[in-house]
């Protein structure tokens, strides 16, 4: 896919933002289509399939960081794999995510081994879940919404025990339908991580969104973490990469 159609795309998804308002938008009794609004959410933040290159920080309250550049690729709502470029100490290791299923493939290691959404392969505030993220209406239903100022704001809740978080709570802009922060809540509404999403801009392919996603949470006081989507374009991916006999082998697709 093109510039030029990547652009014709990203647009007509805000356009069809004009669809999830039913009833008519400012009329009395106006309902919110929440399902229709989380899609739209989702297809802002990221192409049905795509490459991405992006860098995670993590901070230590002791000022210590820790850098990795990751290379990654999706297809559709349920497939992600990434590669470890950086630091060279992780340099080769892989990661496979299939709907609730996760992987991590280290170099001379053997097989993949199972890992689990609320794991993190690169330590720091950021899970498993975080990193390999699917679409947001993949793994939860919408609860309900309403009009927030500027925003909507979407009370998610989880499709199954399996995913990361059981509730969240997203502020989407209703200017551009972008996320500007979501709480990620236990089903006791206990606050385990608040993400940041900032810096609104062409992140490559005329794909227009949060570049960096900041989080922090009150269970690991004084860490924080944050990730820059450094590139991203949208491509059609092989099927096979997304396999894990294909995990040690991922370094041949990146271009």
């Amino acid at each position: 896919m093109d510039r030029g159609r990547a652009m014709r795309y990203q647009t007509m998804a805000t356009v069809l933002l004009a669809g999830v308002v039913l009833a008519g938008s400012g009329q009395a009794g106006a309902t919110i289509d929440g399902a229709a609004l989380l899609q739209q959410v989702d297809r802002r933040l990221t192409p049905p399939a795509y490459e991405a290159y992006k860098r995670i920080t993590n901070v230590e309250p002791s000022g210590r960081t820790r850098e990795y550049l990751l290379y990654q690729l999706a297809d559709g709502r349920d497939k992600v794999a990434a590669l470890f470029l950086s630091p060279a100490s992780d340099k080769g290791r892989s990661t496979l995510r299939l709907g609730d299923n996760m992987w991590l493939y280290v170099p001379n290691a053997g097989r993949p081994i199972r890992v689990t959404s609320l794991q993190s392969v690169i330590g720091g505030v950021f899970n498993n879940a975080d990193i390999l993220s699917l679409d947001y209406s993949t793994e939860y239903d919408v609860a309900s919404v309403e009009e927030s100022g500027e925003d909507y704001l979407l009370e998610l809740k989880a499709k199954s025990r399996a995913v990361a978080y059981d509730r969240l709570r997203m502020w989407v802009s209703r200017k551009d339908t972008l996320p500007s922060k979501i709480e990620c809540l236990t089903a006791t509404s206990v606050l385990i991580k608040t993400l940041h999403f900032r810096d609104v801009k062409d992140v490559g392919g005329g794909i227009v969104r949060p570049a960096t996603v900041e989080t922090s949470s009150p269970l690991q006081k004084g860490y924080t973490s944050t990730m820059v989507f450094v590139q991203m374009s949208p491509r059609t991916v092989p099927a096979e990469v997304f396999t894990l006999t294909f995990m040690p082998n991922l370094e041949s697709v990146r271009r």
